[in-house]
């Protein structure tokens, strides 16, 4: 099972934030996950005025072995208006934008979605149960 808890982070202090919302899928192939603007397709939803955040932005998928990965799917822009980065503990590594980056197998950690035009974020905290 992978579970995911997101929290909207608006202001300068990252404490600020405007809630928390879980999701989680059983680890079985073809299992997704989406985070993104679209309520009809997505099981965490961002506020929809928050366009540094696509309509569909982050998608987890559970491949034929069990495992997970995270992909941030292009938008209809070319250039995105935010970074996303992965954590796991004190490792950190950015997400290319339409890239792909496998979770690890029981592990936890987050994946941070910073707009680049100002202080708001999602952080998208993940924890795989094996």
């Amino acid at each position: 099972m992978l579970e995911l808890t997101m929290a909207s982070v608006s202001g300068t202090d990252a404490s600020a934030t405007a809630g928390m919302l879980m999701a989680d899928a059983p680890s079985e192939p073809g299992a997704v996950l989406r985070v993104g603007r679209d309520r009809a397709v997505c099981r965490l939803v961002t506020p929809d005025d928050w366009l540094f955040v696509s309509r569909v932005h982050l998608e987890f998928q559970c491949g034929p072995d069990g495992t997970w990965q995270v992909t941030w799917l292009r938008g209809s822009q070319p250039d995105p208006s935010s970074e996303v980065r992965l954590t796991i503990g004190e490792y950190a590594q950015p997400i290319a934008y339409g890239g792909t980056v496998p979770l690890p197998r029981g592990g936890s950690g987050e994946i941070v979605v910073q707009d680049r035009t100002g202080p708001r974020g999602i952080n998208v905290g993940f924890y795989h149960e094996v």
